[in-house]
């Protein structure tokens, strides 16, 4: 009888699990200078198109809806103006009958208004930015099916419920 014994097993290494990849340092401040220059540039740097939307319609509805306010606060201000200086048309169809504390009342509202759209546009202006810099930062981590983790869904034998849980993976 002749019996062969392997003492050690043999270990293969793929190209894949060897390759070094480049992490180009520069890259987080690049795309937060793109996005802070046109914003949207640092997402279509980044590759994520799908974002660029995203940034122009926060930024958009931000313009709008600081124009429109501007544009109401104007108004109510310059028909408040006629009233004090005794010009105004009583039988106007807008202003004839409001006074001339919903008339303050109003302005207040729409400068309030405006500025916090000011305030919201700035604020999406300046997330455009910092969303481009960590999606740089992010783009250099090594995301492999080495270490993952997924929901999962089993029936049990004995009385055939589903169990559900998370399935976490760590592969040597």
């Amino acid at each position: 009888m002749s019996f062969q014994v392997k003492a050690q097993e043999e270990i293969s290494l793929k190209s894949a699990d060897t390759t070094k990849a480049i992490i180009n340092p520069n890259t987080p401040a690049k795309a937060a200078f793109y996005s802070a220059l046109v914003p949207g540039l640092g997402q279509a740097y980044n590759k994520k198109y799908w974002k660029i939307p995203l940034v122009y319609a926060g930024l958009g509805a931000g313009i709008y809806y600081y124009t429109w306010n501007q544009k109401k606060y104007h108004e109510f201000r310059d028909e408040y103006k006629r009233r004090l200086d005794g010009t105004y048309d009583p039988n106007h169809p807008i202003y004839g009958d409001l006074d001339n504390d919903r008339l303050v009342r109003a302005q207040k509202f729409h400068q309030r208004n405006r500025d916090l759209s000011a305030l919201i546009t700035a604020v999406i202006y300046i997330l455009n930015i910092v969303d481009a810099n960590i999606d740089g930062h992010l783009m250099q981590f090594n995301v492999n099916d080495n270490l993952s983790i997924k929901p999962d869904m089993n029936q049990n034998q004995i009385d055939y419920k589903f169990n559900y849980g998370m399935t976490l993976t760590f592969n040597f």
